[in-house]
C-alpha cells in the first residue's frame, strides 16, 4: 500500500494502525516538521529559515561560527529571541507520548533530529529518545569540557555580552547542538542505527530525509523488511518507497492514528 495523500479520515490509516498493533519494534524518526505547529519554523521547507535566508545558514556551520565573531554574535542573538524556550509541545508531539504508552515495549527508540526538547516536554521517556543532533537546553565549550544549562549563557547575553566566552578556559561557546561540520556523537548513532536494524514498523515524521546519517535510518529499516511509514509536508526522497505516506499536518494526522490504534487494542 502506498497513499501520495493519506489524510486523517482516509482507510489506510487503518491498515497503519494494524502495522502498528502487530509490531514488536516500533522505531520513529522525527524531525523539524513536527515543531512547526509550535511555533519554531522548520529550515528547508518553503517558509524555512534558510529557505527565506540562506546566510542563516551560518549560525549552523561550526567552520562559520568558530571563525567569525559576527555570526556568533548573530547566533547569540537567535538564541535569545527565539522560540525554543517559549514554544510547547503540539497535539503532533502528545500523540507520540499517546502511542509509546499504547505500543509499551513495542515501541523502541524515537530518534529526533530537533534541538528544541519539546518530545521530553510532552511526556516521552527520556530512556527511548535519541536527540541525535543534541539539544539547545545545554551550552558548551568547544575548547574544554566545561557544560551549562544554556539559561546560564543567555543571562550573559542579555546582561550584554554579545559573544559570552567559556567561564573556565575563556574559549568559544555555543549550544550543545551538532553543528554542520561537527561529528554526531558516536554512541548516540550507533544506537539509532541498530535500532532502525531491528524495527519492523519505522515511522519518518516531520523530515526531508535529506541530512545524514540520520536520513539513512528508513533505509537500514526498509532494507531489513520493516514497514516505512512517512508522514512529511513535502515530498522525500524515500516517498516511492515507502509502504504508506502522508502530507497531512501532524498535528491531525497522528491523533487520528491515535485513535485508530485505540481502536484495535
Amino acid at each position: 500500500m502506498t497513499e501520495a495523500d493519506l489524510d486523517p479520515g482516509d482507510g489506510p490509516l487503518d491498515t497503519i494502525a494494524q502495522w502498528l498493533a502487530d509490531a514488536r519494534h516500533v522505531v520513529v524518526l522525527t524531525g523539524a516538521g513536527i515543531s512547526t505547529e509550535s511555533g519554531i519554523p522548520d529550515f528547508r521547507g518553503p517558509d524555512g529559515v534558510w529557505t527565506k535566508n540562506p546566510a542563516a545558514e551560518k549560525t549552523a556551520n561550526l567552520e562559520h561560527y568558530m571563525g567569525s565573531r559576527e555570526v556568533r554574535v548573530q547566533a547569540w542573538r537567535n538564541r535569545v529571541e527565539g522560540k525554543y524556550f517559549t514554544a510547547e509541545p503540539n497535539e503532533g508531539h502528545r500523540a507520540l507520548v499517546a502511542i509509546e504508552q499504547r505500543l509499551g515495549p513495542a515501541f523502541d527508540t524515537l530518534v529526533t533530529q530537533n534541538v528544541d526538547g519539546l518530545h521530553h516536554a510532552a511526556g516521552s521517556d527520556p530512556a527511548r529518545v535519541i536527540e541525535i543532533h543534541g539539544n539547545v537546553r545545554e551550552v558548551k565549550c568547544l575548547g574544554c569540557d566545561w557544560r551549562a544549562d544554556m539559561q546560564v549563557a543567555l543571562d550573559r547575553v542579555r546582561a550584554g555580552e554579545e559573544d559570552p566566552e567559556c567561564p573556565e578556559c575563556g574559549d568559544i561557546l555555543k549550544s550543545a547542538t551538532i553543528s554542520f561540520g561537527e561529528n554526531l556523537v558516536a554512541a548516540d548513532l550507533e544506537r539509532a542505527q541498530q535500532a532502525a536494524l531491528r524495527a519492523d514498523v519505522f515511522l519518518a515524521l516531520g523530515t526531508s530525509l535529506g541530512v545524514y546519517p540520520a536520513a539513512a535510518l528508513p533505509e537500514f529499516a526498509a532494507r531489513r523488511g520493516a514497514r516505512l511509514v512517512i508522514f512529511n509536508a513535502q515530498d522525500t526522497p524515500f516517498d516511492d518507497y515507502a509502504d504508506a505516506v502522508s502530507h497531512a499536518p501532524l498535528g491531525e494526522i497522528l491523533p487520528a492514528l491515535v485513535q485508530r490504534l485505540q481502536e484495535r487494542q
